[in-house]
C-alpha cells in the first residue's frame, strides 16, 4: 500500500505541477483576477497535498500502521474534492460543485489528523543493528 500511496503522491505533485503552469502561462489573460486567486488556491492546495500524500507513503513504508494509509487517501479524496471544485468554478463557474469544496477541506483535515495521531501513538520499528538505549538494559 505504501508503493501505490507513493505512486499516487508523486503523480498528483506531478499534476499539480502542470495545472500550476497551465494556470499562470494560459489562463491568466483568460480569467478575473476573481478566478485567478480560486485557482491558484486549488493549485497551492494541490501542490501542499500531494505532498502531505508522500509523508503519509513514507510513513505507511516505515511505521507499517494502517493509520498512515487512511492519512493517505485522505489527503487524495480532500484533493479531489477541494482543489478540484476549485478548478472546477474557476475554469467553468458551476458554482453548484463549490458545496464540495469545504469536504475536500475535511478531508485535509481528516489527513493531517490521522497523520498525528499516528505519530504520536504508533511506536516506531526498532533497527535491529542498533545497540540498546539506556532505558532498554
Amino acid at each position: 500500500m505504501a508503493k501505490r500511496i507513493l505512486v499516487i503522491g508523486a503523480c498528483a505533485a506531478l499534476i499539480g505541477v502542470a495545472v500550476g503552469a497551465f494556470g499562470a502561462h494560459g489562463l491568466r489573460p483568460i480569467l478575473s483576477e476573481k478566478m485567478m486567486a480560486v485557482f491558484e488556491t486549488g493549485v497551492r492546495y494541490h501542490l501542499v497535498h500531494a505532498l502531505a500524500m508522500l509523508i503519509a507513503g513514507l510513513s505507511v513504508h516505515w511505521f507499517s500502521h494502517r493509520i498512515f494509509v487512511w492519512a493517505g487517501w485522505s489527503f487524495l479524496i480532500g484533493l479531489l474534492l477541494f482543489s478540484g471544485s476549485l478548478y472546477t468554478l474557476a475554469l467553468l463557474d458551476i458554482r453548484g460543485l463549490g458545496i464540495l469544496t469545504p469536504f475536500g477541506g475535511l478531508a485535509f483535515l481528516t489527513g493531517w489528523g490521522f497523520l498525528a495521531w499516528g505519530y504520536w501513538k504508533v511506536p516506531p520499528p526498532r533497527d535491529p543493528s542498533s545497540p540498546k538505549s539506556q532505558e532498554e538494559k
